[in-house]
């Protein structure tokens, strides 16, 4: 690491923040924060050996890059002690405040998730986070810091390791941070990404612009001066400056066969001026005496990206021929290209105005999107490709409504995606769509620019089938696709209620009787559902037979009740066949409880199921701390010698300990029945199911895995 990064201190941190943020009560809680960590971390260490403190310092240094407000920094460096520390978000709520503890709450809960390359958990993990961050948006631009920092030190990770942080910074961070616009933590984590990712094709990049760089700069610095001659000579007041490269943009480039010096932006300037007028101004002067490349003029002044970037781009003929890409934008537009969504530290909307450009609802667009796909999908898979159609994807158009608002659909969208865009309702009753003033049929595809108006009808049936044909937004579809599936719910309802009453009615069972109270409660238990309405549906589509029914009220009104018989049976001989012994009882159905698994030597209790016999827990399960007028006295059978399942955690503070660990469990004459790894930042955490003959001998076994140099803590599992 270097010193820059391993050295910073709190010092070096509130000296920051007081450039842009003097408020004593903000640099109090701030300091607070500090010490609390602080005192959390002391003694734990980073895998470089530095003290675990240096990396939340590091993160809310970060985050000050982009102005971060005092709650965030707060949160930045109280950011892992609910996770690595036995501090709680209760504690960090009673000193801090709500605001810090939700943040600390949702990176903590991103933390804890390890993605999988298995298709369905991968996805599954990338909806949660996706989701958990679109809660507050100071969680992923904290996350965003968190993972800056631990890309500038994944040196110390094994190869494997440094790959696979690349490889899901670069598919699921980055397209998030680029969609907040905030390119100065993106344009980082995309160079780091690569680097580790193909260390050849990046080095091999590095070495290219180190061997031009002075030619480069004589070029630039030339190219500067000319231009802010220009300018002066005509009072326009502005700053101008050389803009580098990133090392991940000539690589996509270049990986789309362009050649090194075939990439025109690599000499480029970015001027700054005072209002959106004299960009244009400026512009116009500089088109004037230099020569501007075909095609390569963009006006996103004009037509902003959806995180917000406003910027003039032009491509021309500089000193000696040369090409060079100028932008041109305003200070504030500066600011939101290189914060983004940071660039506003308020996260509620003021007044009604109507733009992208200055909405503050629009700021927070993703965030919508994503939780409205969420809840419209019906599997991980859809979601993220929901996720990386509709909201991660930069081939977009922009059009009109006829009042002049501008939306944002992905190119090839229809009037209906449109439609669905603007309301559900307007979606729904949908008739037909009037582009530039012409009819256009629903599935024509939309263009940047072109203003469209929808007709709608109440009386409209709903939308047609046949749309799903040719929309391509997710939400469009799901809308669809959500309006059929609740007309098919209701007529599904409706059937299975009638087809269950017409059986209990033909079994001569009262029908408001066996569908309400202590008996519906038998029923859902048995089916394990939890309404009625549940169950009309199952019938109603012939997933629960309506006989199954009657047979379950049949079978409650017939069933002896255990605790009778256990009573009547006091005086019968205990016979030695179970694993545990219920006095009187020897054709009973008895279960070891898989919450805490007993083994032998564990103080016992049984609980009376329904239907199903007697489950057994240990004593001190809190599972039946509350079910006092079910449980029953057992015992265990001595005269029986086998192994039963039960569950260890083992806290360590190294890594690759399986072996030692495996042969203790040998010599203890344990089997192991299983073993995973949780990762828990810079030690392991190991989950063991063992079979093992009681607790004498698991006792043993924990007393030896304790004397383990590496061991911080055995214990065993009660879920």
């Amino acid at each position: 690491m270097n010193d820059e990064y391993r050295n910073i201190t709190i010092e070096d941190l509130i000296e920051k923040v007081k450039t842009y943020n003097t408020n004593e009560k903000d640099i109090e809680l701030i300091n607070k924060a500090f010490d609390y960590a602080y005192k959390k971390h002391f003694g734990q260490k980073r895998i470089s050996g530095d003290d675990y403190i240096t990396h939340p310092l590091n993160v809310a240094m970060i985050l000050t890059d982009i102005n971060a407000d005092a709650t965030c920094l707060a949160a930045a460096l109280l950011h892992d002690t609910i996770e690595d520390s036995d501090s709680t978000k209760e504690e960090v709520t009673k000193l801090f405040g709500a605001d810090v503890a939700l943040l600390v709450d949702g990176v903590t809960k991103i933390n804890r998730l390890h993605f999988s390359n298995a298709g369905e958990q991968m996805a599954a993990n990338q909806r949660k986070i996706l989701v958990g961050l679109s809660e507050d948006v100071r969680v992923i631009i904290i996350k965003l810091a968190d993972r800056l920092h631990n890309m500038r030190t994944l040196y110390v990770m094994p190869e494997e390791r440094q790959k696979k942080k690349a490889r899901e910074t670069l598919e699921i961070l980055t397209p998030v941070a680029d969609r907040l616009g905030i390119n100065k933590i993106k344009s980082e984590l995309e160079d780091l990404s690569l680097r580790y990712l193909k260390p050849d094709v990046y080095f091999d990049i590095v070495e290219k612009l180190n061997a031009k760089k002075t030619e480069m700069d004589e070029d630039v610095n030339d190219m500067l001066k000319e231009v802010s001659s220009l300018l002066n000579e005509h009072n326009i007041k502005h700053e101008i400056f050389g803009r580098s490269k990133s090392i991940y943009s000539i690589y996509k480039k270049l990986d789309k066969g362009k050649k090194f010096n075939d990439i025109y932006d690599i000499l480029a300037l970015r001027v700054l001026v005072d209002t959106e007028q004299e960009c244009y101004l400026a512009l116009g002067l500089i088109h004037s005496k230099y020569k501007p490349v075909p095609n390569r003029f963009k006006d996103y002044i004009a037509m902003p990206k959806t995180n917000l970037y406003q910027s003039l781009h032009t491509t021309v003929f500089g000193v000696d021929g040369k090409l060079f890409e100028i932008q041109l934008r305003t200070y504030e537009m500066h600011k939101i290209a290189e914060y983004g969504i940071a660039s506003h530290w308020s996260y509620k909307a003021h007044g009604s105005v109507k733009t992208v450009k200055d909405s503050m609802e629009a700021k927070l667009q993703i965030f919508r999107s994503i939780m409205e796909l969420n809840e419209e999908s019906d599997t991980p898979e859809e979601f993220i490709s929901s996720i990386k159609q509709d909201v991660l994807n930069n081939n977009s158009i922009y059009v009109y409504t006829p009042k002049g608002d501008v939306l944002e659909l992905p190119a090839g969208a229809t009037p209906v995606d449109f439609a669905y865009k603007v309301h559900s309702e307007v979606g729904n009753t949908l008739v037909g769509a009037i582009v530039n003033e012409n009819i256009v049929p629903l599935d024509y595809q939309l263009k940047t620019g072109d203003i469209i108006k929808v007709n709608t009808n109440k009386s409209s049936k709903g939308p047609n089938k046949d749309w799903l044909n040719f929309v391509i937004t997710s939400q469009a579809k799901n809308k669809i696709k959500s309006f059929y599936s609740k007309l098919d719910k209701d007529e599904n309802l409706n059937k299975g209620q009638e087809i269950l009453t017409n059986e209990l009615r033909k079994n001569n069972l009262p029908v408001h009787e066996s569908l309400t109270g202590e008996k519906l409660d038998t029923i859902l238990e048995e089916l394990n559902l939890k309404t009625l309405n549940e169950l009309y549906m199952l019938v109603g589509t012939s997933k629960v037979t309506p006989q199954s029914v009657v047979k379950i009220l049949t079978k409650e009104e017939e069933k002896v009740d255990i605790t009778s018989k256990i009573n009547e049976s006091n005086n019968k001989p205990i016979i030695n066949k179970n694993d545990i012994l219920v006095e009187g009882l020897d054709d009973i159905k008895v279960n070891l409880s898989g919450c805490c698994k007993p083994i032998p030597g564990d103080k016992i209790i049984g609980y009376i199921t329904k239907g199903s016999g007697i489950t057994v827990h240990r004593a001190i399960c809190q599972n039946i701390a509350d079910l006092g007028e079910r449980l029953v006295s057992v015992k265990w059978n001595n005269d029986l010698s086998k192994k039963y399942f039960t569950d260890l955690i083992i806290h360590t503070n190294t890594s690759d300990n399986l072996l030692d660990i495996i042969t203790k469990a040998s010599l203890n004459n344990i089997t192991i029945d299983s073993i995973s790894t949780i990762n828990k930042s810079e030690y392991k955490v190991y989950s063991l199911t063992v079979l093992v003959e009681n607790t004498e001998k698991l006792n043993k076994f924990i007393t030896d895995l304790t004397n383990l140099p590496f061991t911080l803590k055995v214990e065993r599992l009660l879920k």
